[in-house]
C-alpha cells in the first residue's frame, strides 16, 4: 500500500464520522496483519488458535520464531506483547510494545499496549505519554481518553 493510502486511512481516523473511523481503523490492521502476505497471516492465526486453546508456551514459541526470521513483521512483536501482557509479563510486553513502535510508528494498538504496560508497572507518567501518543493517531479513542484520566488520578 502507498504512503498515501496510508496517510488517507490516517486521516480517516480523525474523522468525526465513527463508520468512516471504524473502516479506518479495520483497514490498518488488515494492512498489519498481512505484511507478510497470507503466509505471515496464516502464522499469526495458528498463534492466535493456540492462544485460544491455552497453549501459551507453544504460542510463544511461534510468535518468537517468526519474530526470529521475519525481524521486521512488526504484528509477530504486537502479538506477542499482547501475549507476555496477557501472561503478566509486564517489562516483556512493553519491550516488544517499543519494538513495534520502532517498527511502525503509527501503530496506535502498539502505544495503547504501552500505555497498560505502563500502567501496570505503576509508571503512571510514562502510560500518560504512550496513551496520549495513541491519541494523536486516534483522537476518537474513548478508551485511551480514559486511561489518561485515571493515570492523572493515580498520580494527584
Amino acid at each position: 500500500m502507498s504512503e498515501s493510502s496510508i496517510n488517507s486511512l490516517l486521516e480517516n481516523l480523525k474523522n468525526p464520522d465513527e463508520n468512516v473511523r471504524k473502516q479506518a481503523t479495520e483497514e490498518l490492521w488488515r494492512i498489519w496483519f498481512y505484511q507478510k502476505g497470507i503466509s505471515g497471516m496464516e502464522r499469526l492465526g495458528r498463534t492466535q488458535m493456540l492462544l485460544e486453546r491455552g497453549e501459551t508456551a507453544q504460542a510463544e514459541a511461534l510468535l518468537t520464531q517468526i519474530i526470529r526470521e521475519q525481524p521486521d513483521f512488526a504484528e509477530a512483536w504486537n502479538r506477542r506483547a499482547v501475549l507476555y501482557y496477557i501472561l503478566k509479563q509486564y517489562q516483556k510486553s512493553r519491550d516488544d510494545c517499543q519494538q513495534v513502535i520502532r517498527l511502525n510508528p503509527i501503530h496506535f494498538g502498539a502505544l495503547h499496549g504501552l500505555g497498560l504496560c505502563y500502567m501496570a508497572l505503576g509508571d503512571y507518567q510514562a502510560a500518560i505519554t504512550a496513551f496520549r501518543k495513541a491519541l494523536d493517531i486516534q483522537p476518537y479513542s474513548l478508551i485511551n481518553q480514559k486511561f489518561i484520566l485515571e493515570c492523572t488520578a493515580r498520580l494527584s
